[in-house]
């Protein structure tokens, strides 16, 4: 009987080491967004962007937002 190779693929020569695992994966981590709170209205935004929930940007009101009144 003779087996065929081509059923197995690509299979690892050497079991990779517990070290050398987690020496790759160091770089496989989450980081959480950044945010800074608008100086305005202290809203939580993303840097370098205008606020959402009252338009401005820099000390200036770069975007008309309709404020809805409760």
């Amino acid at each position: 009987m003779k087996l065929d190779i081509t059923l197995f693929g690509a299979l690892p020569f050497r079991r990779v080491s517990k070290t050398a695992k987690r020496q790759r994966r160091t770089h496989l981590k989450k980081t959480a967004p950044t945010v800074v709170t608008c100086p305005n209205c202290g809203a939580t935004v993303a840097p370098h962007r205008a606020c959402t929930k009252c338009g401005y940007y820099k000390g200036k009101e770069v975007i008309k937002v309709n404020k809805e009144e409760k």
